[in-house]
């Protein structure tokens, strides 16, 4: 149940001195911060006094030239910021609900369910609220995750790492990614009697007499390959696979994360490229690549969906996860949490 007299109500709190504290730490002077308040410097002054006597603590260090958070300030300011972005959220969801619609979500993912699992989500729900405003963005994890911390985007479908353990975050894994091996049509390894690039012998070839028989490493090591950047998890991944095998990674290689420089390039090449499995069997379903019968011992962590534990979800927001778990149901056979 509700408290009656929380201590906000009982010391009476005001809006404005919340707004006074994140203009203090934007601006980090009171006469400005003031100013940006429309407010006289000594009402500003009064208000932050009133602020730290009524919370027993010194809120901000005053210096010859400007103001500095102290401990408890980097605290209240923080609170600060997700009380006052609470607040703009719930008048954005008023508008939208005055205005017949449901409102917006910001969608982010990975490419990997950006191209699988999303497309789906977004369809299905246009399909049922057709005035609901959909913001998608497509990007790396580490990127979509600061963009989330930065209010731009409500939910993320990507991995955690370690560097974000300490985040406010909910995750709610789906699935890993398997890799792929990815080639032009009509490369010369999908042919019935290819012959080995490395490590085999034409008895090896001869062997693998029927059409698209399984290679190994050994047949490739020597290709051209177009992998992801080093320092990379793919990137690591991929070496680590051939080290396994006691070979030593392929040294002809083109490094790029960019799929449409991908694609191109294998096009009017023999090279070979690594994409995680459901970008490959999408371009392949389009006839643009052709998956290599080759095991690929390098699968990436999970991925899942993502959003942070100190903001409440809109309702539009509630919904895109809904449909979100829904549609990987059916896809990878996993469901989250009603």
């Amino acid at each position: 149940m509700l408290d009656s007299s929380p201590w906000y109500v009982r010391t009476r709190l005001k809006t404005r001195q919340l707004l006074l504290v994140v203009a203090l730490a934007e601006e980090g002077n009171i006469h400005r911060a003031a100013a940006a308040l429309n407010m006289t410097q000594p009402a500003a002054s009064k208000l932050l006094r009133e602020l730290e006597e009524m919370l027993g603590a010194v809120l901000f260090e005053r210096l010859p030239r400007g103001m500095r958070p102290t401990l408890y300030g980097d605290a209240l300011i923080r609170h600060a910021r997700a009380v006052l972005g609470s607040l703009d959220q719930a008048q954005e969801e008023l508008l939208a609900l005055k205005a017949g619609r449901l409102g917006h979500v910001a969608v982010g993912a990975i490419t990997s369910p950006g191209v699988r699992v999303l497309p789906a989500a977004v369809a299905a729900v246009k399909r049922a609220h057709a005035n609901m405003r959909v913001s998608v963005e497509i990007d790396a994890s580490n990127a979509l995750l600061e963009h989330l911390a930065q209010d731009k985007l409500d939910v993320v479908l990507g991995r955690l790492s370690a560097e974000h353990d300490k985040l406010q975050l909910r995750y709610e894994p789906l699935t890993g990614e398997p890799v792929c091996a990815v080639v032009r049509p009509g490369h010369p390894l999908l042919e019935p009697a290819h012959s080995p690039l490395s490590g085999g012998t034409p008895d090896d070839a001869q062997a693998r007499t029927t059409a698209h028989a399984p290679l190994a490493l050994a047949d490739v090591a020597r290709a051209a390959w177009v992998v992801p950047p080093v320092g990379s998890v793919l990137r690591h991944r991929f070496e680590l696979m051939f080290q396994r095998a006691s070979l030593a990674p392929p040294s002809n290689v083109v490094e790029t994360p960019a799929l449409l420089f991908i694609t191109r390039v294998l096009e009017q090449s023999d090279m070979i490229a690594v994409l995680t499995e459901d970008v490959a069997r999408y371009y392949a379903a389009h006839g643009m690549v052709a998956v290599l019968p080759l095991p690929m011992d390098c699968q990436m962590d999970d991925f899942g969906i993502i959003t942070r534990a100190d903001r409440l979800l809109s309702p539009a927001a509630q919904i895109m996860i809904d449909v979100l778990r829904e549609v990987s149901a059916e896809i990878y056979g996993v469901r989250g949490p009603a």
